[in-house]
């Protein structure tokens, strides 16, 4: 991407983002999230009505009448973005790539914590560990975290746009393999996992932004899950989970290079994409859930706000039961 498109899309995002997290957002994220637990502000006049648990004996003693401890809230939270940008991310064959998807997904999540005074951080990983921002605050970190999350790594994608011509760019299920730099060839989430294991201390609430097209990753993604609150969030495209009747076409995977032709004036064959689609999506959301990993899946070509806003309400009703 061009230095002057990358500009354009992150302000583009930033507008959109900021008003949707102005309008709808404000006060959902605040109430779903808390911090570590509360810290002393002060002592202060016991008042009819106060716990008694809360009386200082120390101060009351020293001052010959009841006094009481004052606690707040502490609820600066850090906010790790684990952001997939493999070669399969990069599809999309609406108007936005999955990894645009996951770039406005962010962009809500980090706009949100800066309005209320929440670290941010970012980890971007394929089949290793591309990148890692550590967690702090402000506008113009986010700003950093969204320009990274859609641009990191795609210089190679711009350099060889030049020299190969546009209908040749897109496949179904992916790009071909010749577009991705050979480091984003693969997706390897348990090995993300065991670095924000190995980076952060303190308890973090961590979203795993990916399309989930790899295995073994659940019993990482449960150890973490102890020490964080780890929210998994699966972007797909439409053209993964139902495909139009267009006749004879060649399939590549973006991340195995394997070739694949098919007839999808099949009805066969069709209905097989949507069964098995609809199956992965559902299989993940009930492993994930009996993890208990909070679940998001979010269409690249639909709303991002919406699956995001039922998600709050959802945490939120759990946490009054």
């Amino acid at each position: 991407m061009l230095a002057r498109d990358l500009i354009q899309r992150v302000r583009e995002i930033q507008i959109h983002t900021g008003r949707q997290v102005a309008d709808v957002l404000a006060g959902q994220y605040v109430s779903v999230f808390r911090g570590r637990g509360v810290e002393f502000e002060e002592v202060r006049p016991y008042v009819p009505g106060d716990d008694v648990r809360t009386i200082d004996w120390n101060v009351t003693a020293r001052m010959g009448e009841p006094f009481v401890k004052r606690y707040v809230e502490e609820r600066q939270l850090s906010l790790m973005l684990m952001a997939d940008i493999s070669a399969s991310q990069d599809f999309g064959s609406g108007g936005r790539s999955k990894r645009e998807a996951a770039a406005e997904l962010c962009a809500l999540l980090a706009f949100s914590a800066t309005r209320n005074d929440d670290k941010v951080g970012l980890t971007l990983f394929h089949g290793g560990i591309e990148k890692y921002i550590p967690a702090r605050k402000g506008q113009r970190h986010s700003l950093r975290v969204v320009r990274e999350v859609l641009a990191h790594g795609t210089d190679d994608l711009a350099t060889n746009a030049t020299n190969v011509g546009r209908r040749a760019r897109w496949l179904p299920w992916g790009r071909r393999r010749a577009w991705a730099p050979s480091g984003r060839q693969a997706t390897h989430i348990a090995g993300a996992m065991e670095f924000l294991m190995s980076v952060t201390t303190r308890k973090s609430v961590c979203f795993v932004v990916s399309d989930f097209l790899d295995d073994d990753y659940l019993p990482a993604m449960r150890m973490a899950n102890r020490k964080h609150d780890v929210i998994a969030v699966l972007i797909t495209d439409p053209r993964e989970l139902e495909f139009p009747a267009v006749g004879l076409m060649r399939l590549q995977d973006a991340e195995t290079g394997r070739n694949v032709a098919v007839d999808t004036g099949s009805r066969q064959f069709r209905d097989q994409v949507r069964t098995l689609g609809n199956q992965r999506v559902e299989s993940l959301r009930r492993a994930l859930g009996a993890s208990s990993i909070d679940f998001i899946h979010i269409d690249a070509a639909g709303s991002i706000v919406d699956p995001l806003v039922k998600f709050f309400r959802m945490r939120e009703r759990r946490m009054h039961r």
